[in-house]
């Protein structure tokens, strides 16, 4: 099997085919076919059983913030999961995780029967870095599917941003901007990988740190059809608004009203707070961020 050089690729790319010529060279046809068979199908997405996935034995992370997963839960339940988990395939109908353990606990929780996932094999890593870099040369990529490509490559090929940035002829800030899109609500990250919104507008909201305020400004860009200028605009009018916050710390909540308090979020499309008292008694908070907003959640009350 002999790879030709293409121009416009990596250097990582170039460096990692020049390694590999030799050796394909000397190798059986038979086996030659089968790697490249194994390395397109590392560029691909499978949906496996959740039951026939074993967690890693050498994972050092042991606790999940239970709050957190739930969250995430509920929002594979309405977006589905955007990010897919990696395994190592151990065995007919067999895996064992390789990264994205939360997101397998949360799919569990959301009820899932199945799970979407990179299935590697053992001894491949320099094979998936090639798989990789040539799927991220692609020109039909969205953002978010660039973002993830970067993120197996740090998890997966042990790189730092500077190695990775070399491997995809990237400076470290472009890197950089890309992860930070994975740090979205996913309800944003499906809107870029949808195309509803472009990488501009995804680095304005990147602007506002809360969740509910991302959200928001989320909504106006899709709304009004904003550009990437008019976007930036609003982030600033927003960053200048500001929420009150209380000054006593909320009661934490039982399980069933941490429920309602998600439900209530996803119902008004921003962060609500139930407060709860021992007696009983209690209140629901829900912040806006401009009149525009009051409107829209008063309208949503039938107001």
């Amino acid at each position: 099997m002999t790879y030709q050089k293409k121009t416009g690729l990596g250097r990582g790319l170039s460096a990692l085919l020049d390694d590999t010529e030799a050796v394909q060279s000397s190798k059986p046809a038979a086996e030659s076919a089968s790697e490249s068979k194994l390395t397109t199908s590392l560029g691909t997405i499978s949906h496996i059983k959740i039951s026939e996935v074993e967690v890693n034995p050498f994972q050092p992370r042991t606790e999940f913030d239970e709050t957190a997963l739930q969250e995430l839960s509920d929002s594979i339940k309405l977006q589905g999961l955007i990010q897919p988990i990696t395994v190592r395939r151990a065995g007919a109908n067999h895996y064992q995780l390789i990264s994205g353990e939360r997101r397998l606990r949360a799919s569990k929780l959301a009820g899932l029967s199945e799970i979407p996932a990179y299935v590697r094999t053992a001894n491949d890593q320099q094979m998936l870095e090639m798989a990789l870099i040539e799927n991220i040369q692609r020109e039909n990529l969205n953002s978010i599917e660039v973002a993830l490509s970067f993120q197996r490559m740090l998890d997966e090929c042990n790189l730092k941003q500077e190695e990775l940035g070399e491997r995809v002829s990237k400076n470290r800030s472009t890197v950089t901007n890309y992860l930070r899109l994975l740090k979205l609500p996913p309800a944003i990250q499906a809107s870029i990988r949808d195309n509803q919104i472009s990488m501009g507008h995804a680095k304005a909201i990147l602007g506002l740190e809360e969740v509910d305020k991302q959200l928001y400004a989320h909504r106006e860009i899709i709304s009004k059809g904003l550009s990437v200028r008019k976007a930036e605009e609003l982030v600033r009018e927003i960053q200048n608004i500001g929420i009150k916050k209380t000054e006593t710390k909320a009661q934490p909540v039982s399980f069933e009203f941490k429920k309602i308090q998600d439900d209530l979020a996803s119902k008004f499309a921003t962060k609500v707070t139930l407060k709860v008292q021992g007696n009983g008694k209690g209140a629901i908070e829900i912040p806006f961020v401009s009149e525009d907003d009051l409107s829209r959640i008063l309208e949503l009350l039938d107001w």
